[in-house]
């Protein structure tokens, strides 16, 4: 039977979940909007599937859903629109669970962990690319603090592009308190700073690494930073100060992908 009113409950569920990081966190689910998306949830995590009337009307996504083996709830279009964080949606909305992580599970199987730490990182766009560029990096966690945007949220959902499902986070309530659990898992901590007296470069990222980001206008607070094994910095040329916190994260993930493939 198709979903024809906004004023349906399941339709009032899924607005809240896109724009409530509590609602988010409260059922433990989350939206991801588009087929790709679609593609990408594991079997495991998806909990419900809605469609657009038009959606359906294409044989090639009625295959689609079979070859999944998906059932879906279709949705009138003008409804659908509503139910979206996107201007133009693809027609397909898919409720997956939060995934799990214990803070173990961040350190893959244990030999030399290279790990992200997201101090009160407030750009979606920046937490969902981190995301993604450290699941090509060989990233094997992600950590983040409270105040750093909900990583479930629409566009970090799609700024991540499936990396979301891949590649394991967690959301720390005191990043300092993390930092001194990675080093009692023997991991070092390299906090990158304006004060880094040393190169990015010149640092050996080869064993246990978790690089500490900041916050992108004021960068990492001064009770992170002190719990740094070292300040690194990433040189600069002309006025500029500092790099986007998306871009230099990449540049510190890619430099220990190189190194440890080697």
């Amino acid at each position: 039977m198709m979903i024809t009113s906004t004023s349906n409950p399941q339709v009032r569920r899924i607005v809240k979940l896109n724009t409530s990081a509590r609602a988010r966190r409260s059922e433990g689910c989350f939206a991801a909007e588009g087929v790709k998306l679609f593609c990408e949830t594991p079997v495991s995590l998806r909990r419900e599937i809605y469609v657009s009337h038009s959606f359906l009307e294409d044989e090639a996504h009625v295959r689609l859903l079979r070859e999944h083996g998906a059932e879906a709830v279709e949705v009138d279009d003008a409804v659908f629109r509503k139910m979206c964080d996107t201007q133009t949606p693809q027609g397909i909305l898919t409720v997956a669970q939060i995934p799990s992580c214990r803070r173990e599970d961040l350190l893959g199987n244990g030999r030399n962990p290279l790990v992200m730490v997201l101090e009160d990182l407030q750009d979606p766009g920046n937490v969902g690319t981190v995301i993604r560029t450290a699941e090509g990096a060989g990233v094997t966690g992600v950590f983040m603090s409270g105040r750093t945007a909900d990583c479930f949220q629409p566009k970090v959902i799609r700024s991540t592009m499936g990396s979301i499902f891949r590649v394991p986070v967690r959301r720390e309530e005191s990043v300092t308190e993390l930092a001194e659990w990675l080093k009692s898992r023997g991991i070092r901590t390299f906090a990158a700073h304006l004060n880094g007296r040393r190169s990015y470069t010149e640092e050996d990222y080869t064993e246990g690494t978790a690089f500490l980001i900041g916050n992108e206008g004021n960068g990492l607070s001064a009770e992170l930073t002190e719990k740094a094994d070292t300040l690194i910095r990433i040189p600069m040329e002309g006025q500029v100060e500092s790099l986007n916190a998306a871009v230099a994260s990449a540049l510190l993930m890619y430099e220990a992908h190189r190194q440890r493939s080697r």
